[in-house]
Protein backbone atom coordinates (compact mmCIF):
# COMPACT_ATOMS: atom_id res chain seq x y z
CA UNK A 1 0.00 0.00 0.00
CA UNK A 2 1.24 3.42 -0.94
CA UNK A 3 2.06 6.00 1.71
CA UNK A 4 0.38 9.18 1.47
CA UNK A 5 3.80 11.02 0.34
CA UNK A 6 4.63 8.39 -2.13
CA UNK A 7 1.16 9.29 -3.84
CA UNK A 8 1.96 12.57 -4.00
CA UNK A 9 4.97 12.30 -6.00
CA UNK A 10 3.41 9.69 -8.31
CA UNK A 11 0.66 12.28 -8.91
CA UNK A 12 2.48 15.40 -9.39
CA UNK A 13 4.90 13.14 -11.73
CA UNK A 14 1.87 11.41 -13.94
CA UNK A 15 -0.12 15.15 -13.81
CA UNK A 16 2.77 16.96 -15.00
CA UNK A 17 3.30 14.00 -17.65
CA UNK A 18 -0.06 14.15 -18.97
CA UNK A 19 -0.03 17.81 -19.09
CA UNK A 20 3.56 18.18 -21.30
CA UNK A 21 2.04 15.31 -23.62
CA UNK A 22 -1.46 17.72 -24.29
CA UNK A 23 0.55 20.84 -24.43
CA UNK A 24 2.83 19.08 -27.17
CA UNK A 25 -0.69 18.25 -29.03
CA UNK A 26 -2.42 21.65 -28.13
CA UNK A 27 0.94 23.54 -30.49
CA UNK A 28 1.09 20.50 -32.73
CA UNK A 29 -0.13 22.63 -35.84
CA UNK A 30 2.48 24.67 -35.58
CA UNK A 31 4.66 22.13 -37.31
CA UNK A 32 1.96 20.03 -39.72
CA UNK A 33 -0.31 23.34 -40.21
CA UNK A 34 2.76 23.97 -42.58
CA UNK A 35 2.23 21.12 -44.23
CA UNK A 36 -1.28 21.16 -44.80
CA UNK A 37 -1.20 25.36 -45.87
CA UNK A 38 1.13 23.89 -48.75
CA UNK A 39 -0.92 20.68 -49.48
CA UNK A 40 -4.51 22.78 -50.06
CA UNK A 41 -2.85 26.01 -51.20
CA UNK A 42 -4.25 28.31 -48.06
CA UNK A 43 -3.77 32.24 -47.80
CA UNK A 44 -2.19 33.52 -44.91
CA UNK A 45 -5.46 34.56 -43.27
CA UNK A 46 -6.88 30.63 -43.89
CA UNK A 47 -3.55 29.25 -42.12
CA UNK A 48 -3.93 31.73 -39.05
CA UNK A 49 -7.50 30.58 -38.49
CA UNK A 50 -6.28 27.44 -38.52
CA UNK A 51 -3.03 27.81 -36.55
CA UNK A 52 -5.06 29.71 -34.27
CA UNK A 53 -8.47 28.24 -33.23
CA UNK A 54 -6.94 24.79 -31.12
CA UNK A 55 -5.18 27.85 -28.82
CA UNK A 56 -8.69 29.70 -28.62
CA UNK A 57 -10.68 26.70 -28.09
CA UNK A 58 -8.06 25.29 -25.33
CA UNK A 59 -8.33 28.33 -23.38
CA UNK A 60 -12.14 29.10 -23.28
CA UNK A 61 -12.94 25.22 -21.91
CA UNK A 62 -10.53 26.00 -18.89
CA UNK A 63 -13.27 26.90 -17.22
CA UNK A 64 -15.99 24.72 -17.73
CA UNK A 65 -13.23 21.98 -17.60
CA UNK A 66 -12.40 23.31 -14.14
CA UNK A 67 -15.94 23.39 -12.57
CA UNK A 68 -16.11 20.17 -13.47
CA UNK A 69 -13.04 18.72 -11.66
CA UNK A 70 -13.99 20.78 -8.44
CA UNK A 71 -17.16 18.59 -8.57
CA UNK A 72 -15.71 15.12 -9.62
CA UNK A 73 -12.54 15.05 -9.03
CA UNK A 74 -9.49 15.86 -11.20
CA UNK A 75 -8.07 11.30 -11.55
CA UNK A 76 -11.33 10.86 -13.76
CA UNK A 77 -11.90 14.02 -15.33
CA UNK A 78 -8.32 14.12 -16.72
CA UNK A 79 -8.17 10.11 -17.47
CA UNK A 80 -11.61 10.57 -19.57
CA UNK A 81 -10.57 14.12 -21.04
CA UNK A 82 -7.56 12.26 -22.84
CA UNK A 83 -9.00 9.55 -24.26
CA UNK A 84 -11.89 12.08 -25.33
CA UNK A 85 -9.04 14.03 -27.50
CA UNK A 86 -7.01 11.10 -28.76
CA UNK A 87 -9.99 10.43 -30.86
CA UNK A 88 -9.89 14.05 -33.13
CA UNK A 89 -5.96 13.92 -32.93
CA UNK A 90 -6.15 10.17 -34.87
CA UNK A 91 -8.94 12.05 -37.35
CA UNK A 92 -6.35 14.74 -38.38
CA UNK A 93 -4.63 11.88 -40.17
CA UNK A 94 -7.39 11.23 -42.50
CA UNK A 95 -9.13 14.46 -43.30
CA UNK A 96 -8.64 16.17 -46.70
CA UNK A 97 -10.42 19.26 -46.92
CA UNK A 98 -10.26 22.65 -44.74
CA UNK A 99 -13.40 22.52 -42.91
CA UNK A 100 -12.69 19.14 -42.25
CA UNK A 101 -9.52 20.20 -40.28
CA UNK A 102 -10.96 23.43 -38.68
CA UNK A 103 -13.63 21.09 -37.02
CA UNK A 104 -11.23 18.48 -35.71
CA UNK A 105 -8.78 21.51 -34.83
CA UNK A 106 -11.71 22.68 -32.87
CA UNK A 107 -11.78 19.92 -30.62
CA UNK A 108 -7.91 18.88 -31.00
CA UNK A 109 -7.45 22.01 -28.66
CA UNK A 110 -9.36 20.65 -25.87
CA UNK A 111 -5.81 19.41 -25.05
CA UNK A 112 -5.23 23.33 -24.61
CA UNK A 113 -7.81 22.60 -21.01
CA UNK A 114 -6.06 19.92 -19.87
CA UNK A 115 -3.73 22.38 -17.73
CA UNK A 116 -7.38 23.67 -15.38
CA UNK A 117 -8.07 19.96 -14.70
CA UNK A 118 -4.31 19.12 -14.07
CA UNK A 119 -4.09 22.07 -11.79
CA UNK A 120 -6.94 21.60 -9.40
CA UNK A 121 -6.23 18.06 -9.42
CA UNK A 122 -2.73 18.69 -8.41
CA UNK A 123 -3.07 20.91 -5.53
CA UNK A 124 -5.60 18.90 -4.11
CA UNK A 125 -3.02 16.28 -2.76
CA UNK A 126 -0.36 19.24 -1.38
CA UNK A 127 0.04 20.95 1.52
CA UNK A 128 -0.52 24.99 1.73
CA UNK A 129 2.85 25.21 2.13
CA UNK A 130 4.40 23.05 -0.71
CA UNK A 131 1.60 24.55 -3.15
CA UNK A 132 3.55 26.48 -4.82
CA UNK A 133 6.24 24.03 -5.70
CA UNK A 134 4.00 21.32 -6.44
CA UNK A 135 2.14 23.89 -8.85
CA UNK A 136 4.82 25.23 -10.65
CA UNK A 137 6.10 21.58 -11.06
CA UNK A 138 3.04 20.61 -12.82
CA UNK A 139 2.68 24.01 -14.82
CA UNK A 140 6.72 22.66 -15.99
CA UNK A 141 4.64 20.62 -18.25
CA UNK A 142 4.24 23.91 -20.69
CA UNK A 143 7.66 22.65 -22.06
CA UNK A 144 5.70 20.08 -24.13
CA UNK A 145 5.98 23.21 -26.57
CA UNK A 146 9.24 21.96 -26.99
CA UNK A 147 8.80 18.67 -27.53
CA UNK A 148 6.56 19.19 -30.42
CA UNK A 149 9.39 21.50 -32.26
CA UNK A 150 12.02 18.56 -31.56
CA UNK A 151 10.07 15.44 -32.24
CA UNK A 152 7.41 16.64 -34.56
CA UNK A 153 9.93 18.07 -37.92
CA UNK A 154 12.09 14.47 -37.12
CA UNK A 155 8.33 12.63 -37.99
CA UNK A 156 7.63 14.58 -40.36
CA UNK A 157 11.04 14.09 -42.55
CA UNK A 158 10.87 10.15 -41.75
CA UNK A 159 7.24 9.64 -42.65
CA UNK A 160 5.42 12.39 -43.31
CA UNK A 161 3.02 14.91 -41.66
CA UNK A 162 -0.05 12.35 -41.48
CA UNK A 163 1.73 10.41 -39.10
CA UNK A 164 1.88 13.33 -36.50
CA UNK A 165 -1.21 12.65 -35.69
CA UNK A 166 -1.34 9.23 -35.57
CA UNK A 167 1.91 9.00 -33.24
CA UNK A 168 0.49 11.76 -31.13
CA UNK A 169 -2.92 9.91 -30.81
CA UNK A 170 -1.26 6.81 -29.51
CA UNK A 171 0.76 8.32 -27.50
CA UNK A 172 -2.31 10.11 -25.41
CA UNK A 173 -3.55 6.58 -24.73
CA UNK A 174 -0.48 5.30 -23.74
CA UNK A 175 -0.30 8.53 -21.38
CA UNK A 176 -4.08 7.99 -20.23
CA UNK A 177 -3.75 4.22 -19.22
CA UNK A 178 -0.05 4.80 -17.45
CA UNK A 179 -2.28 8.26 -15.88
CA UNK A 180 -5.19 5.90 -14.73
CA UNK A 181 -2.82 2.91 -12.84
CA UNK A 182 -0.10 5.25 -11.05
CA UNK A 183 -2.52 7.66 -9.26
CA UNK A 184 -5.23 7.99 -6.73
CA UNK A 185 -8.73 9.98 -6.17
CA UNK A 186 -7.96 12.89 -4.16
CA UNK A 187 -8.88 12.86 -0.55
CA UNK A 188 -11.83 15.16 -1.00
CA UNK A 189 -13.22 12.93 -3.85
CA UNK A 190 -12.05 9.72 -2.52
CA UNK A 191 -15.31 7.25 -2.23
CA UNK A 192 -16.32 6.62 1.44
CA UNK A 193 -13.19 8.49 2.59
CA UNK A 194 -14.00 10.90 5.32
CA UNK A 195 -13.38 14.15 3.13
CA UNK A 196 -16.64 12.54 0.93
CA UNK A 197 -19.04 11.93 3.72
CA UNK A 198 -18.63 15.46 5.08
CA UNK A 199 -18.56 17.42 1.84
CA UNK A 200 -21.35 17.74 -0.32
CA UNK A 201 -20.82 18.87 -3.89
CA UNK A 202 -20.89 22.48 -4.42
CA UNK A 203 -24.01 24.12 -6.07
CA UNK A 204 -22.77 25.64 -9.58
CA UNK A 205 -23.98 29.36 -8.79
CA UNK A 206 -21.45 28.51 -5.12
CA UNK A 207 -18.54 27.38 -7.89
CA UNK A 208 -19.20 30.79 -9.96
CA UNK A 209 -19.03 32.85 -6.84
CA UNK A 210 -15.91 34.01 -6.77
CA UNK A 211 -15.53 35.24 -10.66
CA UNK A 212 -17.99 38.52 -9.15
CA UNK A 213 -14.92 39.22 -7.37
CA UNK A 214 -12.46 42.18 -9.04
CA UNK A 215 -9.29 40.33 -7.84
CA UNK A 216 -9.85 37.11 -9.95
CA UNK A 217 -9.66 39.40 -13.42
CA UNK A 218 -6.56 41.02 -11.85
CA UNK A 219 -5.08 37.76 -11.27
CA UNK A 220 -6.41 36.86 -14.98
CA UNK A 221 -4.36 39.87 -16.27
CA UNK A 222 -0.97 39.20 -14.43
CA UNK A 223 -1.62 35.97 -16.62
CA UNK A 224 -2.08 37.36 -19.28
CA UNK A 225 1.22 38.89 -19.32
CA UNK A 226 2.84 36.05 -18.20
CA UNK A 227 1.16 33.17 -19.64
CA UNK A 228 -0.08 34.81 -22.87
CA UNK A 229 2.86 36.75 -23.73
CA UNK A 230 4.58 33.47 -23.74
CA UNK A 231 2.83 31.87 -26.27
CA UNK A 232 2.64 34.89 -28.48
CA UNK A 233 6.18 35.62 -28.28
CA UNK A 234 6.83 31.76 -28.98
CA UNK A 235 4.83 32.07 -32.49
CA UNK A 236 5.59 35.43 -33.07
CA UNK A 237 9.57 34.97 -32.35
CA UNK A 238 10.91 32.47 -35.26
CA UNK A 239 9.01 35.33 -37.87
CA UNK A 240 10.82 38.21 -35.81
CA UNK A 241 14.27 36.46 -36.04
CA UNK A 242 13.92 36.02 -39.50
CA UNK A 243 12.71 39.40 -40.90
CA UNK A 244 14.77 41.53 -38.25
CA UNK A 245 17.96 39.37 -38.34
CA UNK A 246 17.49 37.48 -41.73
CA UNK A 247 18.36 34.04 -39.99
CA UNK A 248 16.53 30.95 -42.31
CA UNK A 249 13.56 29.30 -40.81
CA UNK A 250 15.74 26.20 -39.11
CA UNK A 251 17.94 28.67 -37.16
CA UNK A 252 15.32 30.62 -35.81
CA UNK A 253 13.29 28.23 -34.74
CA UNK A 254 15.93 26.85 -32.63
CA UNK A 255 16.99 30.09 -31.29
CA UNK A 256 13.68 30.44 -30.01
CA UNK A 257 13.66 27.27 -27.92
CA UNK A 258 16.16 29.09 -25.89
CA UNK A 259 12.99 31.36 -25.07
CA UNK A 260 10.73 28.28 -24.49
CA UNK A 261 12.13 25.68 -23.17
CA UNK A 262 13.68 27.12 -20.34
CA UNK A 263 10.63 29.70 -19.60
CA UNK A 264 8.52 26.19 -19.22
CA UNK A 265 11.18 24.19 -17.42
CA UNK A 266 11.92 27.05 -14.81
CA UNK A 267 8.13 27.24 -13.99
CA UNK A 268 8.74 24.38 -11.00
CA UNK A 269 11.88 26.45 -9.46
CA UNK A 270 9.41 29.37 -9.41
CA UNK A 271 6.83 27.64 -7.50
CA UNK A 272 9.49 26.99 -4.90
CA UNK A 273 10.70 30.43 -4.81
CA UNK A 274 6.70 31.49 -4.12
CA UNK A 275 6.38 29.44 -1.24
CA UNK A 276 9.69 30.90 0.44
CA UNK A 277 9.89 34.12 -0.63
CA UNK A 278 6.12 34.85 -1.22
CA UNK A 279 3.98 34.71 -4.57
CA UNK A 280 3.25 38.74 -4.63
CA UNK A 281 7.11 39.36 -3.82
CA UNK A 282 8.07 36.95 -6.72
CA UNK A 283 5.18 38.64 -8.66
CA UNK A 284 6.69 42.36 -8.28
CA UNK A 285 10.31 40.98 -9.19
CA UNK A 286 8.76 39.55 -12.05
CA UNK A 287 7.15 43.04 -13.23
CA UNK A 288 10.20 44.62 -12.99
CA UNK A 289 12.70 42.40 -14.69
CA UNK A 290 10.32 42.64 -17.63
CA UNK A 291 9.98 46.06 -17.56
CA UNK A 292 13.40 46.37 -17.85
CA UNK A 293 14.02 43.83 -20.18
CA UNK A 294 11.25 44.95 -22.55
CA UNK A 295 12.25 48.75 -22.79
CA UNK A 296 15.40 47.80 -24.50
CA UNK A 297 13.46 45.37 -26.36
CA UNK A 298 11.27 47.95 -27.64
CA UNK A 299 13.75 50.59 -29.02
CA UNK A 300 13.81 50.27 -32.33
CA UNK A 301 16.69 49.75 -35.10
CA UNK A 302 18.45 53.54 -35.62
CA UNK A 303 20.72 54.66 -37.58
CA UNK A 304 21.52 58.59 -36.51
CA UNK A 305 23.46 61.31 -38.69
CA UNK A 306 25.38 63.31 -36.55
CA UNK A 307 26.68 66.65 -38.49
CA UNK A 308 30.30 66.87 -36.85
CA UNK A 309 32.76 69.51 -38.12
CA UNK A 310 34.74 66.93 -40.80
CA UNK A 311 31.65 65.54 -42.15
CA UNK A 312 28.58 63.59 -41.38
CA UNK A 313 29.06 60.89 -38.68
CA UNK A 314 26.80 57.84 -38.75
CA UNK A 315 25.91 55.97 -35.28
CA UNK A 316 23.73 52.90 -35.59
CA UNK A 317 21.94 52.18 -31.88
CA UNK A 318 20.14 49.02 -31.63
CA UNK A 319 20.15 45.48 -30.02
CA UNK A 320 22.35 42.55 -32.26
CA UNK A 321 20.70 39.32 -32.43
CA UNK A 322 22.70 37.97 -29.40
CA UNK A 323 21.82 40.85 -27.01
CA UNK A 324 18.17 40.20 -28.12
CA UNK A 325 18.29 36.82 -27.57
CA UNK A 326 19.47 37.35 -24.20
CA UNK A 327 17.16 39.50 -23.38
CA UNK A 328 14.30 37.32 -24.44
CA UNK A 329 15.63 34.66 -22.76
CA UNK A 330 15.34 36.66 -19.13
CA UNK A 331 12.12 37.86 -20.24
CA UNK A 332 11.14 34.22 -20.59
CA UNK A 333 12.70 33.22 -17.33
CA UNK A 334 11.07 35.54 -15.57
CA UNK A 335 7.43 34.70 -17.06
CA UNK A 336 8.14 31.23 -16.29
CA UNK A 337 8.18 32.18 -12.36
CA UNK A 338 5.62 34.36 -12.94
CA UNK A 339 3.23 31.80 -13.97
CA UNK A 340 3.73 29.81 -10.93
CA UNK A 341 3.43 32.95 -8.75
CA UNK A 342 0.00 33.64 -10.21
CA UNK A 343 -1.20 30.28 -9.36
CA UNK A 344 0.14 30.26 -5.67
CA UNK A 345 -1.30 33.39 -5.14
CA UNK A 346 -4.68 32.01 -6.62
CA UNK A 347 -4.47 29.13 -3.72
CA UNK A 348 -3.81 31.35 -0.95
CA UNK A 349 -7.01 33.51 -1.80
CA UNK A 350 -9.48 30.26 -3.24
CA UNK A 351 -7.73 26.99 -2.31
CA UNK A 352 -11.45 25.33 -2.29
CA UNK A 353 -12.01 26.82 -5.50
CA UNK A 354 -8.80 26.26 -7.62
CA UNK A 355 -10.75 24.61 -10.60
CA UNK A 356 -13.45 27.16 -11.12
CA UNK A 357 -11.00 30.38 -10.25
CA UNK A 358 -7.93 28.65 -11.88
CA UNK A 359 -9.69 27.79 -15.23
CA UNK A 360 -10.93 31.45 -15.39
CA UNK A 361 -7.30 32.68 -14.83
CA UNK A 362 -6.06 29.83 -17.47
CA UNK A 363 -9.36 31.31 -19.78
CA UNK A 364 -7.52 34.74 -19.97
CA UNK A 365 -4.10 33.91 -19.89
CA UNK A 366 -4.66 31.79 -22.89
CA UNK A 367 -6.97 33.91 -24.74
CA UNK A 368 -3.43 36.58 -24.58
CA UNK A 369 -2.00 34.02 -26.42
CA UNK A 370 -4.57 34.17 -28.99
CA UNK A 371 -5.17 37.65 -28.86
CA UNK A 372 -1.56 39.23 -28.41
CA UNK A 373 -0.08 37.52 -32.15
CA UNK A 374 -3.20 39.20 -33.62
CA UNK A 375 -2.11 42.88 -31.66
CA UNK A 376 1.56 42.25 -32.87
CA UNK A 377 0.63 42.51 -36.12
CA UNK A 378 -2.09 44.86 -36.20
CA UNK A 379 0.75 47.09 -34.33
CA UNK A 380 3.56 46.36 -36.98
CA UNK A 381 0.83 47.43 -39.92
CA UNK A 382 -0.19 50.84 -38.35
CA UNK A 383 3.33 51.93 -36.09
CA UNK A 384 5.20 50.47 -39.23
CA UNK A 385 8.18 49.23 -36.84
CA UNK A 386 8.54 45.75 -35.99
CA UNK A 387 9.47 45.90 -32.50
CA UNK A 388 6.08 47.44 -32.12
CA UNK A 389 5.37 43.97 -30.53
CA UNK A 390 7.67 44.64 -26.89
CA UNK A 391 6.11 47.83 -26.98
CA UNK A 392 2.68 46.50 -26.53
CA UNK A 393 4.35 43.81 -24.08
CA UNK A 394 5.59 47.27 -22.53
CA UNK A 395 2.67 48.91 -21.63
CA UNK A 396 0.99 45.77 -20.62
CA UNK A 397 2.99 45.21 -17.69
CA UNK A 398 2.80 48.59 -16.55
CA UNK A 399 -0.83 48.58 -16.37
CA UNK A 400 -0.12 44.71 -14.68
CA UNK A 401 2.38 46.91 -11.86
CA UNK A 402 0.01 49.93 -11.50
CA UNK A 403 -3.32 47.70 -10.84
CA UNK A 404 -1.18 45.66 -8.19
CA UNK A 405 -0.17 48.95 -6.42
CA UNK A 406 -3.50 50.51 -6.68
CA UNK A 407 -4.74 46.88 -5.21
CA UNK A 408 -2.57 47.23 -2.62
CA UNK A 409 -3.18 50.52 -1.55
CA UNK A 410 -6.81 50.44 -1.27
CA UNK A 411 -6.57 47.27 0.81
CA UNK A 412 -4.29 49.21 2.81
CA UNK A 413 -6.86 52.20 3.11
CA UNK A 414 -9.57 49.44 4.20
CA UNK A 415 -8.00 47.43 6.58
CA UNK A 416 -5.58 50.28 8.44
CA UNK A 417 -2.43 47.77 8.63
CA UNK A 418 0.13 46.49 6.66
CA UNK A 419 -1.20 42.87 7.01
CA UNK A 420 -4.70 41.40 7.61
CA UNK A 421 -4.94 37.69 8.23
CA UNK A 422 -6.21 36.80 5.03
CA UNK A 423 -4.01 38.85 3.01
CA UNK A 424 0.06 39.80 3.07
CA UNK A 425 0.01 43.18 2.12
CA UNK A 426 3.20 43.81 0.74
CA UNK A 427 4.45 43.56 -2.81
CA UNK A 428 7.56 42.81 -1.32
CA UNK A 429 7.28 40.35 1.79
CA UNK A 430 3.98 38.51 1.21
CA UNK A 431 3.27 34.98 0.99
CA UNK A 432 -0.24 35.13 1.32
CA UNK A 433 -1.35 37.48 -1.39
Amino acid sequence: MASHRQKQYSVLGMSTLAFAVNFAVWTMFSIIGIRIKAELGLSEAQFGLLVALPILTGSLVRLPLGLITDRFGGRIVFFIHMLLVAIPIYGLAFATQYWQYLVLGLFVGLAGGSFAVGIAYTSAWFEKERQGTAMGIFGAGNAGAAITNLVAPLIVVAFGWRMVPQVYSVAMLVTAALFWFCTWNDPAHAKGGEADASRARPTLAKQLAPLAELRVWRFGLYYFFVFGGFVALALWLPKYYIAEYGLDLKTASFITMLFTLPSGLIRALGGWFSDSYGARAVNWGVFWVCLVCLFFLSYPQTTMTIHGIQGDLSLGVGLNVWLFTFLVFVVGIAQGFGKASVYRIIHDYYPQNMGTVGGMVGVIGGLGGFCLPILFGYAADHIGVRSSCFMLLFGLTIVCMVWMHYAIKQQRRLDGRAQTADVDLSPLTSSQS
